[in-house]
């Protein structure tokens, strides 16, 4: 049986927020076809997969280790290994 792809969208000051960049740089890269979208109610829904892809490029991902999220990933890692997962339940060839 396929599994269903649940699609997650977000609106353009959210992604502006996530990826630490202006609104407006969000809107650009819709109007020039670099983001997935759909219009709901008037407003744009961002297709976060396109988003991700989109945020690779150089100069985005500068900012978003900078200003998005990429600036809390250090504080992410766990110190110890209390509730780290299990090296036997983790698949090594994965």
């Amino acid at each position: 049986m396929d599994e269903q792809k649940h699609i997650i969208r977000l609106s353009v000051s959210e992604a502006a927020r996530l990826f630490g960049v202006n609104p407006q740089t969000i809107r650009r890269a819709i109007l020039d076809g670099e983001l997935t979208y759909i219009v709901v109610a008037g407003r744009y829904k961002i297709n976060f997969e396109s988003l991700v892809q989109w945020s690779q490029k150089k100069t985005i991902q500068r900012k978003t280790q900078a200003r998005g999220i990429g600036q809390y990933v250090e504080k992410w890692r766990l110190a110890g290994r209390l509730y780290s997962p299990s090296e036997k339940s983790v698949d090594p060839s994965s």
